[in-house]
């Protein structure tokens, strides 16, 4: 003991010169009392035969004796927030710290000086532990600190309770005030009490006996019957006015899960853990339904961390408690969420998302359906975003899903199959371009320009027809792009199809140039035809189209276009023949300022 007494030393001189030569004593009393709180909690939380609480315990323990080897006693005088020593704050109650403070146990319970004794054994401690947090007796309703340690008449843990304060006071005016300013820097509480019961007592006894003294023991230290009380100030009692309402106001939910927390917690029967972690389930159940997000995060945060707490857990418990956890994507589950969240569309839905989260891939075919059904498009987005990271791996419901009738439902999903941006589901996504809702068709055209941005434009060329004009021109637009081609066979349905003519002039041109850049020269024929042909009927609108094709032969400018636009300038009516002149002259001047550098070896265009 006498290395570990000297290894303690030299620690607490290391302290001392960190902190600015505070005494040793005082950060060996602090350490000890952080300890205490600790072990003190894990007590009360786990049980005191739980494996957390039995290791803190220990360190206690072992902290406390080699302060008792070093100093002799610990004592410390309790104040409602704080317990003091020689006028030192050795241990504060933390701001929202979450539990009762253990100054504020000891407080209320009467003490008001605490003192622990060298020789104090493993046997007393736990005993005091007991006494602090309750748990002694079940049987027993006693929940007064100062009744069980009086009665285990212990002589290495002593108090002084505020009645014996009282008492002494009496008679005695300014002997000590039981407020904030209780603090003494040059003797304990117990030996002034004592000092001033001796003093009190000396006439009396030594008139009956001669002037003999006569030692106090623990049993005349007991307090008396009688009703005492003592001051508390205007500030605590506002302090404890807020606590109490605080209290009152706190959701009886939030009672019942710390009950069966430690009740998990603590309890060894295996039958009892059977049908406690059954009831964990219909907590799950009851909280989905309820929309309790949070709580419900808390709750299974808990059970994922069960192993750590109850390490002593059998394998059948363990399964059971794995099986609600990952049962949490069950198709019942996922219908009481939607329920939840029809019933509820403005609710607050913070920590649904890490919810659905934490589900497993066997529920993105629920999950889907969830998103189907959903009528609030805040709750689609965060069913979409799970199923995003949830069935990436496991996209054949996704997938599925685009042939459904529900044209928001299918928008979503395209949305999901974009965020994936794999190529390998365009094909699926193709289907979509005759789906009935334009919207739809829409999405699928940004769907395809972003999984599949050049290749083949053939199964675009449906949508150029399509109803809706947003789709046509959406469509187009992908195909002057220049990153598709499309052989002119494939145009051609859509050239002689007699409503191309009574498009808009717009619609028209736009067609021209998706035709220039997918096909290029093997559209000549066709528009040196248009410059050519003579007109029988719809002469004007033929007309237009053959200055289109004019403009567009321009633009393409090879050689074999710039064949046809002569060609064009000579056997064409008088606008055909003006257009074609301009689209020469045009073409003419841009080659002249082309530079150099764009030229190839052989004089042709790079």
């Amino acid at each position: 003991m006498s290395t570990n007494i000297t290894s303690t030393q030299e620690m607490l001189a290391a302290a001392v010169a960190a902190r600015g030569a505070e005494d040793p004593e005082l950060v060996s009393i602090k350490r000890v009392l952080k300890l205490l709180d600790k072990t003190a909690k894990s007590n009360r939380t786990y049980g005191s035969t739980n494996p957390v609480a039995l290791k803190f315990s220990q360190q206690f323990y072992e902290e406390l004796t080699t302060h008792l080897t070093i100093y002799g006693k610990l004592s410390v005088l309790v104040q409602r927030t704080a317990l003091l020593y020689k006028e030192h704050v050795v241990y504060q109650e933390e701001q929202d710290g979450g539990g009762e403070s253990m100054a504020f146990k000891l407080y209320a319970d009467g003490i008001r000086e605490l003192a622990l004794q060298q020789g104090l054994t493993q046997e007393d401690l736990g005993f005091f532990l007991a006494s602090l947090w309750g748990g002694l007796d079940p049987t027993k309703d006693d929940d007064d600190i100062v009744t069980r340690i009086w009665g285990r008449n212990l002589s290495t843990i002593s108090i002084v309770t505020a009645e014996e304060v009282a008492t002494a006071s009496v008679g005695h005016e300014g002997f000590v005030r039981l407020d904030s300013s209780l603090s003494f820097s040059d003797a304990t509480l117990r030996e002034l009490l004592d000092r001033e019961k001796t003093r009190s007592k000396q006439p009396s006894e030594e008139g009956s006996d001669g002037g003999s003294g006569k030692v106090s023991s623990p049993q005349d230290r007991r307090p008396q019957t009688g009703h005492l009380g003592y001051e508390v100030t205007e500030e605590e009692l506002a302090t404890l006015a807020k606590e109490i309402e605080a209290e009152s106001h706190r959701d009886s939910l939030s009672y019942i899960l710390d009950a069966l927390t430690a009740i998990l917690a603590s309890e060894t029967s295996p039958t009892l853990l059977t049908k406690l972690v059954g009831l964990w389930g219909h907590i799950i159940e009851a909280l989905l339904r309820e929309g309790k997000w949070t709580v419900l995060e808390n709750v299974l945060s808990l059970l994922h961390e069960t192993d750590a707490v109850r390490p002593d857990l059998s394998e059948e418990h363990k399964q059971q408690l794995l099986s609600i956890v990952n049962g949490l994507g069950r198709t019942e589950r996922i219908k009481a969420i939607e329920t939840y969240l029809n019933r509820s569309p403005d609710a607050n839905i913070e920590g649904l998302s890490t919810i659905l989260l934490l589900m497993k891939p066997d529920a993105v075919p629920s999950l889907c359906t969830l998103l189907a059904n959903l009528t609030s498009l805040a709750h689609q987005a965060i069913v979409g975003d799970a199923l995003t990271v949830l069935a990436k791996d496991h996209p054949d419901p996704v997938l599925r899903g685009l042939l459904d009738r529900r044209p928001v439902y299918v928008r979503n999903l395209l949305s999901i199959l974009m965020k994936w941006n794999n190529p390998k589901f365009v094909e699926s996504i193709e289907k979509l371009i005759r789906y009935p809702d334009a919207q739809v068709r829409r999405e699928v055209v940004r769907a395809i320009g972003r999984l599949r941005p050049n290749g083949s434009g053939v199964k675009l060329l449906p949508l150029i027809s399509d109803s809706d004009e947003n789709v046509r021109f959406s469509a187009l637009k992908l195909l002057i792009s220049g990153h598709y081609t499309v052989p002119f066979v494939q145009w051609s349905p859509l050239l002689s199809d007699d409503g191309f003519l009574d498009r808009p002039i717009s619609e028209r041109r736009a067609v021209f140039q998706a035709m220039r850049v997918t096909c290029g020269d093997e559209g000549v024929p066709y528009w040196q035809e248009l410059l050519t042909a003579w007109a029988w009927t719809n002469r004007r609108k033929r007309e237009e189209l053959a200055v289109l094709a004019a403009e567009t032969l321009g633009k393409l400018a090879t050689p074999t276009a710039i064949a046809a636009l002569e060609r064009g300038s000579k056997k064409g009516s008088a606008s055909v023949r003006q257009a074609c002149t301009v689209a020469l002259t045009h073409t003419a001047k841009h080659n002249r300022q082309q530079p150099s550098s764009t030229q190839t070896p052989d004089g042709e265009p790079s």
